[in-house]
């Protein structure tokens, strides 16, 4: 918790103000530019997430076989050179369907409990994800690439947890823990991450659509936790009601 507090300390150390938003002399134009190109294909793959999603709703197409199709997929694109740029922008939006497909059974229990829950958790992960990765475009450059580790270790103890309820069986706090460390990994990732696609991109790796994917993987990450977790919420005050009702 230490380095995350100091991530904040930092920024909030730096002056603030109209002129330090303008003030991206660190990230030359090339790199500016191709980072406009990662958040364009950001979006739209965001949009065949949602698309993915509806057709899910549609026809219960959501499952194993979606999830599997979008590894497929993925490991598809690594493996495709980046001179075929039409062919892994194709791959990106399929992986991207077949990810909104698999998340579509949670999209659609929040849709039946309280569409509003779905919204916020939208809205709150976008502005998350604005707000740590404004904050890695404007500080320095591999100032925060150290947290690759300790994020490494974090995905490494939720893989732990994982497994151990699935073996032990899962409780309430075991959930709990899973979901909230997963959130704060996850969006450190968003902050670190950028900051990696910045420094490759200066060094001369401009493929967009790998480094999109990645941000997307960040962003589906931290979306569906912050639903599960606002689900629940809401779950627990609708019941909290009814045992008002019933007293």
């Amino acid at each position: 918790m230490g380095t995350f507090s100091s991530f904040f300390d930092s920024q909030s150390r730096s002056q603030w103000n109209y002129n330090t938003l303008k003030n991206f002399r660190q990230i030359s134009p090339i790199v500016q530019t191709h980072l406009k190109k990662v958040y364009m294909t950001l979006c739209c793959a965001l949009v065949a997430s949602a698309f993915g999603a509806y057709l899910h709703i549609i026809w219960n197409i959501g499952g194993y076989l979606t999830t599997f199709a979008c590894f497929g997929a993925i490991i598809w694109l690594h493996s495709t050179p980046p001179c075929q740029e039409q062919k892994r922008v194709s791959l990106l939006m399929a992986s991207a369907v077949f990810e909104g497909a698999s998340i579509g059974p949670l999209i659609d229990l929040a849709i039946q409990i309280d569409p509003s829950v779905l919204v916020a958790a939208f809205v709150g992960t976008a502005l998350a994800f604005a707000c740590f990765s404004g904050a890695a475009m404007l500080a320095r450059r591999r100032e925060y690439l150290y947290l690759g580790g300790l994020l490494s270790s974090g995905v490494s103890m939720l893989l732990w947890l994982h497994f151990a309820s699935s073996i032990f069986g899962g409780s309430t706090a075991l959930f709990k823990m899973e979901i909230y460390l997963g959130l704060l990994v996850f969006v450190g990732y968003m902050v670190v991450d950028t900051q990696d696609i910045i420094e490759k991109a200066h060094l001369g790796d401009l493929d967009y659509v790998k480094h999109a994917l990645t941000l997307f993987t960040d962003f589906v990450a931290v979306f569906v936790r912050i639903l599960i977790i606002m689900l629940k919420n809401s779950a627990e005050k609708g019941e909290r009601k009814k045992k008002k009702r019933s007293d």
